[in-house]
């Protein structure tokens, strides 16, 4: 049995992205056993997979960031895994995995270190789909090839008619002043226009929504529509019921790629980010962006760590919104 050690710090979106990974190293090793090691945030993954056998978190935005990182290291050495895989961009990344003494080491190539340290340093390529960018560090272990997430969870009857809306973005987003969605008045006036287009709508969303969806609620006109908000409580539930939508509508956020997983016809509103790599190449998922010709565009991540002032990328009109979702 091979003993696999994969590395994968982020937040649920990020985990949800690896699992194509994973699935084909559980394809090419029937009988491993696959330990991920995630960020405290991010332990739900495991309800929504079964390839994945144990989980480690290592909090590494916290105070005591090192000594967890060493923690994690000193434990490795007694668990004999025989690989180890890590997602990492990070030029330390490299000695990271060489500490943990494992035999085969899969990394990212950054440079004459992770050459010297890895014993496959693959060549990161960030201008392709997200899901993409993570199965190449297996390239060499495998030739299976998994290309959308895998969800493990029990798939509900669709509701007929109906657009479910989940229209927040993670609180750790915007503590960062990263700005990924239209503001929470537009997200009600699309919920009258969809209720007039005769649709069935639902409205959906997180702890972290909380506010989000105060402001729609007081902002709404219609009382048609079904306020779900807090009925789900945990990302499996809420993967059901994304499940039972005929579509869903939702910002850039881990919910999208929930979504994806599960094959749901789904439109996301972008702004500063580059729907290129965060969803697939597919008349299944819908990216509806504003006509603000910005030059710069996308530039979160890329250009900048926090959105811009104007955000003139994110002057959606809620009109165009409903008309893409009902035509298309």
């Amino acid at each position: 049995m091979k003993k696999i050690l994969v590395i994968n710090f982020g937040g649920i979106g990020d985990e949800i992205f690896f699992l194509p990974t994973l699935i084909s190293l559980k394809k090419e090793f029937p009988d491993s056993e696959i330990t991920l090691v995630l960020e405290p945030r991010s332990k739900g993954i495991k309800s929504l997979t079964d390839v994945i056998d144990n989980i480690i978190t290592v909090d590494i935005k916290g105070v005591n960031k090192y000594k967890e990182l060493l923690g994690f290291v000193s434990k490795t050495w007694f668990e004999k895994y025989d690989i180890v895989i890590s997602s990492g961009g990070n030029k330390l990344v490299s000695i990271l995995l060489f500490l943990t003494g494992i035999k085969i080491r899969c990394g990212y190539d950054t440079g004459i270190l992770s050459k010297i340290l890895l014993t496959h340093a693959i060549p990161l390529n960030k201008k392709q789909y997200a899901c993409c960018m993570y199965h190449d560090l297996i390239r060499n272990l495998t030739e299976n090839y998994t290309f959308l997430p895998e969800l493990n969870v029990n798939i509900r009857e669709k509701i007929h008619n109906s657009v479910l809306i989940h229209p927040g973005v993670s609180k750790m987003s915007l503590q960062k002043g990263c700005i990924k969605t239209i503001c929470a008045e537009t997200w009600a006036e699309v919920i009258d226009l969809l209720v007039a287009e005769g649709k069935r709508v639902i409205l959906t969303g997180g702890p972290d929504d909380e506010e989000c969806i105060k402001t729609i609620l007081q902002n709404v006109r219609t009382k048609n529509f079904e306020n779900l908000y807090g009925t789900t409580k945990s990302l499996k539930e809420l993967a059901e019921l994304i499940s039972s939508a005929e579509k869903f509508l939702c910002s850039d956020s881990a919910p999208l790629h929930i979504a994806v997983a599960l094959q749901v016809k789904t439109y996301a509103i972008f702004g500063p980010t580059d729907d290129a790599t965060l969803i697939p190449q597919s008349e299944n998922v819908i990216a509806i962006k504003a006509n603000d010709n910005c030059e710069l565009k996308p530039c979160l991540w890329t250009k900048r760590q926090t959105s811009c002032q104007n955000l003139k990328c994110l002057d959606i009109p809620a009109s165009q919104i409903v008309k893409t979702v009902c035509e298309i």
